[in-house]
């Protein structure tokens, strides 16, 4: 916002935490690599921080998702150019962007953050890239590796739709009010179609049914669903039976949820 604007608080129950730096904010923006052709999608642009370098990059439609109304005012009247939705993300149709290209980027809520980037990459399938700021404990999880503590139930979701990767961390004090984490931004790149989960879910109770006794050894957990198929499978995949959920791939999951 202009700076003879009036402040404005933020509001703890939106999870609302300003960027202020204008460096962080112009690497984010060309982490997404706008262009003049683009569909760019802002999830909370809160003050405008990300939103000001997206318009001068001049897309051909910068669409901001606002859930704050005196916020989603003031960026209606300081940028004619976007067109703004005052809505909750979590409630957005994100269906409705198939029906071509698009970028996504946003500095997400701590709170929402995991769910919104669950359904967004699983829904919008026209997407180039997404990018966004998240929790830095969230996003060690979306970029994980197998056998680390900090593989779980979204990365193996996530990675089964997109390929991940952890481009900086960002510190609190870049932020008004100040987090009390570190946030860390992400890249998101969609898999080809034809690598989609046929069944989302089937994978996404796979997920739930593992994930909710992580400690416990797959034969353990999955004893209630057991199969001559599923014994198969897991010879075939040079899987143990001992193995825990982390020591799964997200192919193996995919693979795994045919059979539940």
């Amino acid at each position: 916002m202009n700076q003879d604007q009036p402040r404005h608080r933020a509001k703890k129950s939106l999870g609302q935490n300003f960027l202020q730096d204008q460096n962080t904010c112009r690497r984010i923006v060309d982490a997404i690599k706008p262009t003049p052709e683009d569909h760019i999608i802002e999830i909370g642009p809160g003050q405008g921080a990300l939103t000001r370098f997206l318009v001068d990059a001049a897309p051909a439609r910068l669409t901001v998702l606002e859930m704050d109304d005196y916020l989603a005012e003031q960026l209606d009247e300081e940028y004619p150019i976007l067109e703004v939705v005052r809505t909750d993300a979590l409630l957005f149709p994100w269906d409705s962007l198939n029906d071509g290209p698009c970028k996504i980027i946003g500095n997400l809520p701590y709170n929402v953050g995991s769910k919104l980037i669950w359904d967004i990459v699983s829904t919008v399938k026209t997407f180039d890239i997404a990018v966004f700021m998240v929790q830095h404990e969230v996003a060690k999880r979306l970029t994980a590796d197998i056998d680390s503590k900090a593989y779980g139930g979204l990365t193996a979701w996530v990675k089964n739709f997109t390929t991940t990767k952890y481009l900086f961390k960002v510190p609190p004090t870049v932020f008004r009010p100040q987090p009390k984490v570190d946030s860390a931004v992400v890249a998101f790149v969609p898999l080809p179609a034809d690598q989609w989960p046929e069944n989302p879910e089937a994978l996404s109770q796979l997920i739930k049914i593992l994930f909710q006794k992580r400690r416990k050894q797959l034969s353990t957990i999955l004893k209630q669903h057991w199969s001559p198929a599923m014994a198969e499978w897991f010879e075939k995949e040079g899987v143990s039976t001992k193995a825990r959920p982390e020591n799964l791939t997200p192919e193996q999951f995919l693979g795994l949820s045919k059979l539940i």
